[in-house]
């Protein structure tokens, strides 16, 4: 139902899904009807976001659950699922920052959301059988991806039903919640997969090859696990949330005036969603082995750069009306130094977390789930189970958690110091600590005992967390100086974009260099490239000259 009468809003406007009278900085406006209604649709937002990050990064703890299941897959083919789901995720963002001025936010966020069930369910059945192949999880890893694509579209929405004054609370509600979808992922899954929720509809149990754990301890290899309920435990929140969000959520004809019809709406979303899987799909079959193969290697910087330029270019094929003019401007923003600076920037802080959080758990499966002897008489190194192994399912989620709980003290301190200087620090720390990990990645995979190294490793990732959320909320302060009100949303949609290849970027190269027995090298590529981003950052905003001091 749409309401007619902008100058007088009836009481029925307040309760209809296409809103035409919105004025959150009047004070009478807000307190008489706008704080109620925007706060329903953030409270909806948020377990929405939640389920986004979820879904997307389900990948890290399932491959773990799969290894130990017995799934006759290498270790490099189970991190390409995890990156697979990074790479789509990340394309997702690039239509997903555009949707709530052309589709309405309501319309946007229940499609979104609602979407996911696809590969929640294609996941839960798929994870039914060990004879399943490879590219069906590929397939699933890749539709997993449009959780992804939530983050760009949800504080895009939630930013306009705000006054200015409480849109940091608002915003720092949203986005810290939401982040916590990956912690959520992390403790949630090991947890289900020990019973069958779901009963005969779930199906059948398969027995552990090698011990397992959830939070609260091990479990011992030959237990029934149900490892499918990964997939089908999401529908528990989904299916609740696609209800409340159809009724419960407002489109915002202030914000979105030329929306159409609902179906249109979602039909819009549908295509140019469309466009970025299936560039990621023809980018990923370009470089996997398991594809046609021939970017594979070093031929994923070609790949990437390919991967974002199809998908601006498709959807501006696509696009008419307002979506083109709306991209023309997005476009125009790679005229100013700055995008390129804070894109740089943006990708130390949320590419770092986003990247490791899909890494982490199975590099603790392959670097301390094994020993590693060095065997003079073949001079390699041999690998075998080791008995005193540390579980991934019971340590993995304290990184992100303390990543995501840390994010609001960034943006508070560099309200104090600045953005800048904040980014500097933290940008330093990423350094040094990036460097140590290595070491000690390395020490442990040609040792014996790898597990006399993991409360080390453990700390330092935690270490590494700890700063990127910080600097989540340093750069996000950054931007909103260096960039004027129109620049500034389409900014944020292509800064987190890219920094969201960190999650397709980090599986890759950690689980390269597993397989060729150098995972430390990794980690002194990313800590080279933390100080190249020190450099660039004194550059820009600290040195004397500098374009903008502090921001």
């Amino acid at each position: 139902m749409q309401a007619s009468n902008a100058a007088a809003p009836s009481p029925a406007v307040t309760s209809s899904v296409d809103l035409v009278d919105w004025r959150p900085e009047d004070e009478a406006f807000w307190k008489e009807k706008g704080s109620r209604i925007a706060n329903r649709n953030l409270w909806i937002s948020i377990p929405s976001l939640l389920c986004g990050f979820a879904v997307w990064l389900m990948w890290g703890i399932i491959t773990v659950q799969m290894a130990n299941a017995g799934f006759p897959f290498t270790p490099d083919q189970l991190f390409s699922l995890a990156a697979i789901a990074g790479l789509s995720g990340a394309t997702t963002r690039i239509p997903a920052s555009f949707f709530i001025r052309i589709c309405g936010g309501r319309n946007t966020v229940w499609l979104t959301t609602a979407l996911l069930m696809v590969p929640a369910v294609g996941t839960g059945i798929a994870l039914q059988s060990l004879e399943t192949p490879l590219w069906v999880f590929q397939l699933m890893a890749l539709l997993s991806g449009m959780g992804g694509g939530n983050f760009a579209c949800s504080m895009a929405n939630i930013s306009t039903f705000f006054p200015k004054r409480l849109q940091g609370t608002a915003l720092g509600l949203n986005a810290g919640l939401g982040n916590f979808g990956v912690t959520t992922s992390q403790l949630l899954i090991p947890a289900v997969m020990t019973m069958g929720v779901f009963g005969a509809l779930g199906g059948d149990a398969i027995p552990l090859v090698k011990d397992s754990a959830t939070l609260i301890g091990k479990i011992a290899a030959g237990t029934p696990t149900y490892v499918q309920n990964a997939g089908f435990v999401w529908l528990l929140l989904l299916v609740p949330l696609a209800v409340v969000g159809w009724f419960g959520m407002n489109n915002l004809l202030t914000v979105s005036p030329n929306i159409g019809s609902t179906g249109s709406a979602l039909g819009k979303i549908v295509l140019f969603y469309g466009i970025a899987l299936v560039v990621s799909a023809v980018g990923l079959y370009l470089y996997l082995p398991s594809g046609l193969g021939v970017l594979s290697g070093g031929g994923m910087w070609i790949m990437l750069p390919l991967v974002i330029l199809g998908t601006l270019y498709g959807m501006k094929f696509a696009a008419s009306g307002e979506m083109k003019t709306n991209l023309d401007k997005q476009f125009a923003i790679f005229r100013n130094k700055h995008t390129w600076s804070m894109t740089a920037l943006y990708v130390v802080t949320f590419g770092s977390f986003i990247g490791f959080s899909m890494a982490l758990p199975l590099s603790i499966t392959v670097i301390f789930g094994n020993t590693h002897v060095f065997d003079p008489a073949t001079q390699a190194w041999v690998h075998a189970k080791n008995p005193n192994a540390p579980s991934a399912l019971m340590f993995a989620w304290i990184g992100p958690f303390v990543g995501a709980l840390i994010r609001p003290v960034g943006g508070w301190i560099s309200d104090k110091l600045g953005g800048s200087i904040v980014t500097q620090w933290i940008s330093i720390v990423l350094v040094i600590a990036s460097a140590v990990t290595g070491y000690v990645m390395f020490l442990a995979y040609h040792s014996a005992t790898p597990e006399e190294y993991f409360f080390m490793f453990m700390a330092l990732f935690v270490l590494l967390f700890a700063a990127s959320g910080i600097g989540n909320g340093s750069t996000f302060r950054t931007v909103g100086y260096v960039f004027d009100k129109d620049e500034r949303g389409p900014v944020l949609g292509w800064t987190s974009a890219v920094a969201a290849y960190g999650s397709f970027i980090a599986p890759v190269v950690i689980g390269g260099q597993i397989k060729a027995g150098t995972p430390e090298y990794a980690m002194y590529g990313f800590a080279v490239f933390y100080a190249l981003c020190v450099v660039l950052n004194w550059w820009f905003y600290l040195r004397k000259d500098a374009y903008i001091q502090n921001p």
